[in-house]
């Protein structure tokens, strides 16, 4: 997962695209980059949070009413100064791009790229595939009769070659901004526009903090571009079967995000009434129920509704400290799980406590919340989970690529809860899950591949053999 987002304005854009980058700072912190164009591409990225990338100095180089920002969180491996993003080309025209995913054909498409389309490839990122790939259709284009027809053909032979999950922002210079999502949508892209401002982002968070009010989704297979006139042209495309992650519903959207018309904050909530009915199935009463912060928030205090139970703040986060889920290292995730929480002794000595987290994935970070709470006086400690057991890697751009880390994968409930070392385990159905995240929506399904194994693009096993030993260089 990675933060995108893009803006044409009448002013200049550098310090937005900075303070948009911000409000999606929970999607990547390993590198950060801003590209804005006042006629020539302008250009700063760098390893590390957004607040470490950007500053006075070089804010006021960004000149432009235009450009494309990115936050990094790389889908294998620790990532590098190479693949920080926004990337571009000098032909045709000048294109700059930034996405959000991954792609699963990456290294035929590498290959085919550099062997056969002679294009030269600078980093092991996947936006310069994209990149390329829509330089060299775009390139097929009558250039001189340059419309946004020629976009729209461009972006369908990215279609044709590119599989995987991406949504992309592009700034063709002098041309326009565009954006497009894969024929799934599986990773999330929203548009906005303010009388002749315009902007994209991977979250409607992003529009809360530019001063837009009304946004909607870029649909999966839709393009739309925007010129400099501040025409609006959007096509679909390619019809596709909309699959967006439901886990960006469970983890990885912000709580005040709107993703394909459905509230994060209300499907969190909706996650914890489910999630109450297979409590109460399995006879577990605690005395009080306590969220793993933050994510778990909403779904705890739905789940001590449902049950008459009072929820309590039993665990104080520490803000200063990374989300553990995108650490690279098992070393560095268990330390700072204790950097990170911390328990209110007099929230949980003596009771029987109800952990409510979103997800267990590895295991690691769940036993030391619950071995943390028991250190704490704790007399039982239950986990209540909101999402099914993650038994399958995730090959659309989040870090879960090797099956022997999922604590679930060859264990059953009973034996993960052995392991995490908690006195019950509940976890949320799969139709549960499902139900609770569409709502009263008209969203027709989700990639639930973490949970089932059912991946929407269809994933050949030789790529996830790759990523295995990929996931495996990087975490001995």
């Amino acid at each position: 997962m990675c933060g995108i987002v893009g803006l044409m304005a009448r002013h200049e854009v550098g310090a937005d695209l900075v303070e948009g980058l911000l409000a999606l700072q929970h999607r990547g912190q390993d590198s950060a980059g801003v590209l804005t164009s006042d006629g020539t591409f302008h250009l700063k990225k760098g390893n590390g949070t957004v607040g470490r990338v950007f500053n006075e100095k070089n804010l006021s180089r960004l000149t432009g009413s235009a450009g494309i920002g990115h936050v990094l969180y790389p889908a294998c491996g620790p990532g590098s100064a190479e693949d920080a993003q926004p990337f571009y080309v000098n032909h045709p025209f000048g294109i700059a791009m930034a996405h959000n995913g991954n792609v699963t054909n990456y290294l035929d498409l590498r290959r085919e790229l550099m062997c056969k389309d002679f294009r030269q490839l600078t980093s092991l990122s996947d936006v310069e595939s994209i990149l390329n790939v829509f330089a060299e259709e775009l390139d097929r284009t009558n250039l001189r009769r340059f419309a946004p027809a020629s976009v729209f053909k461009a972006v369908a032979g990215v279609f044709r070659r590119v599989r995987g999950a991406y949504s992309v922002i592009a700034l063709i210079h002098n041309r326009g901004l565009l954006a497009f999502r894969d024929p799934y949508g599986i990773r999330p892209l929203t548009y906005a526009r303010e009388g002749r401002d315009f902007a994209f982002a991977s979250e409607s968070v992003a529009f809360d903090r530019l001063g837009f009010h009304k946004f909607t989704d870029v649909k999966p297979g839709e393009a739309v571009f925007v010129d400099f006139d501040g025409k609006v042209h959007r096509r679909q495309v390619q019809r596709g079967t909309p699959r967006p992650c439901i886990f960006e519903f469970v983890y990885i959207a912000r709580p005040d995000s709107v993703i394909d018309g459905i509230d994060v904050y209300e499907a969190r909530l909706r996650l914890g009434g489910r999630l109450a009915a297979e409590v109460a199935r399995q006879g577990v009463r605690p005395d009080v129920i306590v969220p793993v912060p933050d994510t778990a928030r909403p779904a705890a205090s739905a789940l001590s509704s449902a049950l008459g139970v009072e929820l309590r703040e039993g665990l104080i986060k520490n803000r200063y400290i990374a989300r553990t889920f995108i650490m690279h290292g098992q070393e560095r995730r268990i330390l700072s799980v204790r950097q990170k929480l911390n328990p209110v002794r007099s929230q949980v000595q003596g009771r029987n406590v109800m952990l409510v987290d979103d997800s267990i994935v590895r295991g690691t970070t769940s036993r030391e919340i619950v071995q943390m709470v028991r250190d704490a006086g704790a007399r039982r400690v239950f986990l209540a989970i909101t999402a099914p057991p993650l038994r399958f890697p995730c090959v659309y751009g989040i870090d879960m690529m090797t099956r022997g880390e999922f604590a679930a994968k060859n264990r059953t409930a009973e034996q993960v809860r052995e392991f995490v070392g908690a006195d019950a385990l509940i976890y949320q159905t799969y139709e549960g899950v499902a139900a609770a995240v569409r709502g009263d929506t008209a969203v027709p399904g989700f990639c639930t591949a973490c949970f089932d194994g059912k991946y929407p693009t269809g994933v050949a096993r030789r790529y996830l053999a790759q990523m295995e030993r990929e996931r495996r260089r990087w975490t001995m």
